[in-house]
C-alpha cells in the first residue's frame, strides 16, 4: 500500500514538474524573456499534476478509444483549470490568468485553445508518457521510491504554506490599497489613515516572483499597486 501511494506521489510531481517546463516555454515565448511560472516556487505547476492523475485514474479504461481520451480529457482538464481559477480567485482576491483576449473563452479562465492542447496532452499521457515513466517507476527498489517521493511531498508542503502566506500577505495589501484610493479615503481620520500605511508597510514578503509569473495580477491591480509602490517610497524616504 505504501508503495501504491509512493508511486503515485511520484507520478503527481513528474507531471508537475513537465508542466513547469511547459508553463515557462510559453510563457517566456509570449513575454520575450525567460519567466519562473508557477505559483510555487519549486520547479513544479501542482494543476499539471493532479490534472495527470485526474487522466490516468479515469480515461485508462477507456485507452481502446483515442477519440474518447482527447474529448473527456480536454473536459476534464478545462473544468479542473476553470475550478482552480474560481478558487483561487475567491480565496485570494486576484484573478491569476485571464484569457478574456482568446477567443471562445469562459470568463477568462479557460478558452478553446487551451481546451485542445490539454485534449492532446491526454493523448501524450495515455499512450506515450504514463508507459514509458511506468516503466522506470517499476525497476525503483519500493524502499528508494518511498523515501524520495516522501522526501518530495514534505518539501512540497513547506513550499505550499509559504507561498499561500505570501500570495494571502499580497491579498490583504491589495484589499487595503483599494480602501487607500478610494475617495472616501478623505472622510477617514488621519489617525486610522495613517494606521492603514503602515500596515501596508510593515508586509516584509514581497512576491516579485510571483508578480513576474503571473503578471495579469499587477495588470488587473495597477491603481493598487500603485498605492503600494507609493507607500514604499514614501517609507524609504522616512529611514534616510
Amino acid at each position: 500500500m505504501n508503495a501504491n501511494i509512493a508511486y503515485y506521489i511520484f507520478l503527481f510531481f513528474i507531471y508537475s514538474f513537465i508542466g513547469y517546463i511547459c508553463e515557462i516555454i510559453s510563457s517566456s515565448i509570449v513575454q520575450k524573456k525567460l519567466v519562473n511560472r508557477g505559483f510555487l516556487c519549486g520547479p513544479y505547476c501542482p494543476i499539471y499534476g493532479v490534472g495527470s492523475l485526474f487522466i490516468l485514474f479515469t480515461l485508462s479504461r477507456f485507452k481502446e478509444d483515442p477519440v474518447l481520451v482527447f474529448v473527456l480529457g480536454a473536459l476534464i482538464t478545462s473544468c479542473l483549470e476553470y475550478f482552480t481559477s474560481f478558487l483561487l480567485e475567491k480565496i485570494f482576491h486576484n484573478k491569476w490568468w485571464d484569457y478574456s483576449y482568446m477567443k471562445l473563452h469562459i470568463h477568462g479562465r479557460v478558452c478553446l485553445q487551451n481546451t485542445l492542447l490539454f485534449g492532446f496532452g491526454s493523448l501524450l499521457i495515455i499512450y506515450m508518457a504514463q508507459p514509458f515513466i511506468g516503466d522506470i517507476l517499476d525497476k525503483i527498489p519500493n524502499l528508494y521510491l518511498n523515501i524520495t517521493a516522501y522526501s518530495f511531498f514534505f518539501i512540497f508542503i513547506i513550499d505550499w504554506v509559504y507561498s499561500v502566506i505570501v500570495a494571502y500577505n499580497l491579498r490583504n495589501r491589495i484589499i487595503i490599497c483599494e480602501e487607500l484610493k478610494n475617495e472616501k479615503l478623505a472622510k477617514i481620520p488621519g489617525m486610522l489613515e495613517k494606521l492603514i500605511r503602515e500596515k501596508v508597510e510593515k508586509y516584509k514578503t514581497y512576491p516579485k516572483r510571483l508578480l513576474e509569473a503571473f503578471p495579469n495580477l499587477k495588470m488587473a491591480n495597477a491603481k493598487e499597486f500603485d498605492v503600494m509602490k507609493k507607500l514604499r517610497d514614501k517609507g524609504k524616504r522616512k529611514k534616510k
